[in-house]
């Protein structure tokens, strides 16, 4: 059968068809497709032209290796959770990525190390248990407040200064409701916040 995306002569049994659809292309041009989508990521459609059916795990499992079907199964839950809702563990050794929903209030716990005072801001990663402020979205700042910890450590995250000073150079700026970085690539000045969405 011809590959509609490298136009070769392959074998059958290494063409995979698009569940629900008729498009059908070979293993390894799926494959190339795929990785790169996800990537980028992004999650992988049909790459029929104007074809949008979402990939699947199961059916991708024939052509992917396991750590791009680890990677498919972390952008499809990205993807679940709502951009205002997304929160990242702040240890660098997990960076778990939890919805506000999931992350563990220490106070439902027994734990006798926390104040009243903490139970506003204090949170635990669901992966590897570390205490996180919620505020500040940076490793617990013990006995201090949010504004005190702020001002003593301006720059929190190691990459926040280099970060700060490539936007400077690039010109990019911060939505003023989100805090996300943005960069004017093509078109108006007219920018609608991920948040809205």
């Amino acid at each position: 059968e011809n590959c509609a995306i490298c136009l070769e002569d392959t074998d059958v049994s290494k063409i995979h068809a698009v569940e629900g659809r008729a498009h059908r292309f070979c293993f390894s041009c799926m494959k190339e497709h795929v990785k790169v989508k996800l990537l980028h990521g992004m999650l992988p459609a049909c790459p029929q032209d104007g074809c949008t059916k979402q990939l699947t795990v199961e059916g991708s499992k024939v052509f992917l290796s396991p750590r791009l079907l680890g990677i498919m199964v972390q952008r499809i839950r990205e993807a679940q959770i709502p951009p205002t809702q997304k929160i990242y563990c702040p240890y660098p050794k997990c960076s778990a990525l939890m919805s506000l929903s999931e992350v563990i209030q220490p106070m439902q716990e027994s734990c006798s190390k926390y104040t009243v005072a903490d139970s506003a801001t204090l949170r635990k990663c669901v992966k590897c248990r570390g205490s996180f402020c919620i505020s500040c979205r940076v490793p617990w700042h013990d006995r201090m407040t949010c504004q005190d910890y702020k001002m003593m450590h301006p720059h929190a995250h190691s990459g926040d200064a280099k970060l700060e000073n490539l936007a400077e150079r690039r010109l990019w700026r911060k939505c003023v409701k989100c805090q996300h970085m943005i960069e004017l690539a093509e078109g108006c000045y007219h920018m609608t916040c991920v948040v809205r969405l």
